[in-house]
């Protein structure tokens, strides 16, 4: 869009506009052009609706815009940005004088969709502990920390961060419990099962003596170094492990946090104690995980439903 001659009032707006972001906002060319971008796109439709000025939008031509760019497949994230282009423009509008009202003040934000991650199926999972599990015997130290990487994080479903800072008296050996501080420093005690726990005792008892060093401290997983485990050798690592079983998933360390969590309420666990398990502050995010085969939702079905 450029003013000049044959120029209508959207053109000598948007133009003028592009420059306040250029000038005054600083924003990136590129920024600057989606913003121009989208406005030129609003710009069509109000003509369309017989709207000759950015002074007299109104909220449901606004709406109908993005009702049209929904209908033409547009992802999600764009139409979020193609609402906030809007809101931003229509409260400039007021803000200069240029328009009375804002129009675009309780236009609302297309929701983004939450893509679910990916999860192993139960027995892609125990195939990815058996081999790990072979290998540790060829591998040594490394191997036996390997295994009792993964077994814990398919166990706890813990996040890498939560369980890369673990240290040795976080661990219950007894009750089977590990204490875990989660985002926001918040502790939560988290169970774990029996073959986490053989997998901790042979990594413990046969494994991490080879690898400590005096930079090793408290950490209950260690490098290669004898530094406390770095996150992105832990996701390498999964990603490797889980990579070498066929058919499965390209997944790291939150892959195995999903799978734990899928399996344990397609196990029958209610979806309260999967929160505290995970450290969600809410249920709605925990909710994500909530996907379940159609087999299992045709089963309860049948076992609850009195006309199934």
């Amino acid at each position: 869009m450029h003013a000049g001659a044959g120029a209508d009032e959207w053109d000598v707006v948007v133009d003028v506009y592009a420059e306040h972001l250029r000038l005054e906002r600083n924003l990136s060319q590129h920024t600057v052009r989606a913003y121009v971008a989208d406005l030129a796109d609003l710009a069509e439709h109000a003509r369309r609706a017989r709207i000759a000025r950015p002074a007299d939008l109104d909220l449901r031509t606004l709406r109908g815009w993005l009702a049209l760019q929904q209908t033409k497949g547009r992802a999600r994230t764009t139409l979020a940005r193609r609402a906030t282009s809007v809101r931003v423009f229509t409260a400039w509008l007021l803000r200069t004088g240029r328009a009375q009202t804002d129009a675009g003040g309780l236009l609302a934000t297309p929701k983004r969709h939450r893509p679910l991650p990916a999860a192993l199926r139960s027995e892609q999972m125990r195939e990815v502990l058996d081999a790990a599990a072979a290998d540790a015997h060829e591998q040594g130290a490394r191997g036996l920390r390997d295994v009792a990487v993964l077994e814990l994080l398919y166990a706890t479903g813990i996040r890498v961060g939560e369980l890369v800072g673990l240290d040795l008296d976080d661990v219950d050996h007894d009750r089977l419990l590990i204490r875990v501080f989660g985002k926001g420093s918040k502790e939560r005690s988290v169970p774990y099962g029996r073959p986490a726990a053989v997998a901790l005792d042979g990594w413990l008892g046969g494994g991490r003596h080879e690898l400590t060093t005096p930079a090793s401290g408290a950490a209950l997983f260690i490098g290669a170094r004898g530094g406390r485990i770095d996150p992105r050798t832990v996701r390498r690592m999964v990603h490797e492990r889980v990579g070498a079983v066929a058919d499965t998933p390209d997944l790291g360390p939150h892959g195995l946090r999903h799978s734990a969590a899928t399996h344990l309420l397609e196990g029958g666990a209610d979806l309260r104690s999967v929160q505290e398990l995970l450290g969600h502050e809410s249920l709605a995010t925990t909710q994500i995980y909530t996907h379940v085969s159609a087999d299992r939702l045709r089963a309860a079905y049948e076992l609850a439903h009195p006309r199934a």
